[in-house]
């Protein structure tokens, strides 16, 4: 399939967020921040981003949906195209949009590329952590040009649980300790579940945009994702609840747990 390697799209991410993201960090002036809902902010460096990623990426694949969140915000029906199509690409120019007009370096930039339902590709750049992540279904991730494999959780030790969810945090699944907040972005949680900085991560939604990047990073480097209900995720799945975890093995026993959570909820 021509179009663009995966070092290219991750270059391209690294320029847009250089040229557009960086400067307007902890200097967004006033009117540049707006909400899309209550509470559900936007700027003007997501929007600008989106549109120049999903340029560059239309022009390299004319045949494919491009389905950005700021666009979908505006236009709810693309998440039918983007379900329907054969191929192609989830973009979330600032994941973590309350941690960047906070002054938080935890946001992101993420793309992912699916084909016939299966992510492929995934990219997260991490503007100001200066570190750039890649996987490649079959081939691996990548944090800049370094391996990355997860690490199962030793016998000796509780496994460590974050949640994005409000209602959780501070809560304990049954038999586990109590998980505390995530960094509260996809674009470092993930990450961050690599590194070995959490064992597991219970989230209360599934946006493709939001996940589907991470989840191939998280695979790819031998870890697991489920929802609760047991289903396995896809980049199409849209059902609420997700567990990721660092192994099969301990995302299936969070996942038992959480599915009883969830219903209390």
């Amino acid at each position: 399939m021509p179009g663009l390697s995966t070092d290219a799209v991750a270059d391209l991410l690294r320029e847009v967020a250089a040229e557009v993201i960086t400067p307007r960090f902890r200097s967004l002036a006033d009117g540049e921040v707006m909400e899309k809902n209550p509470g559900d902010l936007v700027t003007v460096a997501d929007r600008e981003a989106e549109v120049v990623i999903t340029r560059r990426l239309t022009e390299a694949y004319p045949d494919a949906v491009v389905l950005g969140e700021e666009a979908y915000a505006a236009d709810h029906t693309l998440m039918d195209r983007y379900l329907a199509a054969g191929h192609a690409f989830t973009v979330d120019p600032v994941d973590g949009t309350k941690n960047f007009v906070h002054g938080s370096p935890d946001h992101a930039v993420m793309v992912a590329e699916t084909v016939d339902g299966e992510t492929v590709r995934a990219w997260i750049h991490q503007p100001e952590h200066g570190r750039t992540w890649v996987a490649e279904k079959g081939s691996g991730t990548w944090r800049d040009g370094e391996r990355m494999r997860t690490t199962p959780v030793a016998e000796d030790r509780e496994p460590v649980g974050v949640t994005s969810m409000w209602a959780l945090r501070d809560h304990a699944l049954e038999g586990l300790p109590a998980m505390r907040l995530s960094w509260v972005c996809c674009g470092v949680d993930y990450p961050k579940l690599i590194e070995g900085e959490a064992d597991y991560i219970v989230y209360s939604r599934s946006n493709p945009w939001d996940h589907a990047p991470g989840t191939l990073l998280v695979t790819e480097a031998g870890g697991a994702v489920a929802h609760p209900d047991g289903s396995a995720y896809g980049p199409r799945s849209l059902r609420p609840g997700l567990v990721v975890a660092v192994d099969a093995h301990l995302c299936g026993a969070v996942r038992r747990r959480a599915q009883d959570a969830f219903a209390r909820l």
